[in-house]
C-alpha cells in the first residue's frame, strides 16, 4: 500500500505543446513511482533519469525534487514499491500451497522473470546501502513473510533459530535460481522447455514444500523406566 503525503500537490506543472501529455491529478510522488517502474521495464536503473521521467509526465524539473532530493531517493522509492509488490506475489502465490507445494517459489522465480531490473535493484548493493527507512521496513516485511512461510505446521510464537535457517536456506535455493536463470546459466538444461517448466524441476527435486510439524521418535534403548526417571526424549525437527 503507498503512503500518499498529505500535502502533495500539482505546482510547477509545465505548459506543454501537448495538452493531453500535462500531469493533472496532483499525486506526483506517486506518479513518479509508478513511472519509474515502467521505466525499469526497458531499462536498468543506472539509465534513469529524474528529468526524463519529469517530461514523460509533463512536469517541471522542480516539482520533481519537491518530492525527491536526487536519483538515489527516487530509486528507493521504487525498490520500496518493489518489495511490496514482490510480498504480494508470494501471498498471492500462497494461496494456492495447499494444491502445488512448490507454488510460494515459484511466484519469487517469475516475480524475478517478469520485471529483472527491478529485481536486481531490490536486492542489489544499493539496496543494501540505502539508509530509507520506507526501504527497510517494505524489504523486512518481505523477509518476514519468508520466516512465517518456514514456521511447521501449527507453530506459532517466537520465530526461533531453526526456522530462521530453514527461511534462509529456502531464500538462498530460490534467489540463487532466479539470478542464475536471470543471466542464462541454466540455459543448456533442457534448451527446448521453459524456464518456468525448469524452475518447477529444480523446486520439486530440492523437496522445497510446506513444513511438516515435528513429531517425537523414542530414543533407541532408552527404557520406558529410564524414561520415568526425566531423561530427555529426542525431538526430530524439520
Amino acid at each position: 500500500m503507498r503512503m500518499t503525503p498529505p500535502n502533495v500537490d500539482n505546482v510547477n506543472i509545465m505548459v506543454s505543446s501537448n495538452p493531453d501529455r500535462a500531469y493533472h491529478h496532483g499525486d506526483l510522488r506517486n506518479a513518479l513511482i509508478e513511472a519509474g517502474l515502467a521505466a525499469l521495464e526497458a531499462h536498468d536503473a543506472s539509465e534513469l533519469s529524474l528529468r526524463a521521467l519529469a517530461r514523460e509526465l509533463g512536469v517541471s524539473a522542480n516539482a520533481v525534487y519537491r518530492h525527491f532530493a536526487d536519483k538515489e531517493a527516487l530509486l528507493s522509492a521504487v525498490a520500496a514499491e518493489g518489495f511490496r509488490r514482490f510480498a504480494q506475489a508470494q501471498r498471492d502465490a500462497q494461496a494456492t500451497s495447499h494444491t502445488d507445494p512448490v507454488a510460494t517459489g515459484l511466484g519469487y522465480v517469475r516475480f524475478a522473470q517478469a520485471h529483472p531490473a527491478l529485481f536486481r535493484l531490490m536486492f542489489g548493493r544499493f539496496t543494501r546501502a540505502c539508509d530509507s527507512a520506507e526501504l527497510q521496513e517494505a524489504a523486512l516485511a518481505a523477509f518476514g513473510q519468508l520466516l512465517e512461510d518456514s514456521r511447521p505446521a501449527g507453530h506459532s510464537g517466537p520465530i526461533d533459530e531453526a526456522t530462521m535457517l530453514r527461511a534462509v536456506a529456502r531464500w538462498s535455493l530460490v534467489h540463487g535460481l532466479s539470478h542464475l536463470l536471470l543471466e542464462g546459466q541454466l540455459s543448456f538444461f533442457g534448451p527446448g522447455g521453459s524456464h518456468d517448466q525448469l524452475a518447477r524441476a529444480v523446486l520439486q527435486a530440492s523437496g522445497l514444500g510446506p513444513t511438516a510439524a515435528p513429531t517425537s521418535v523414542k530414543r533407541s534403548g532408552a527404557s520406558p523406566s529410564a524414561q520415568r526417571r526425566g531423561k530427555p526424549s529426542t525431538k526430530a525437527r524439520s
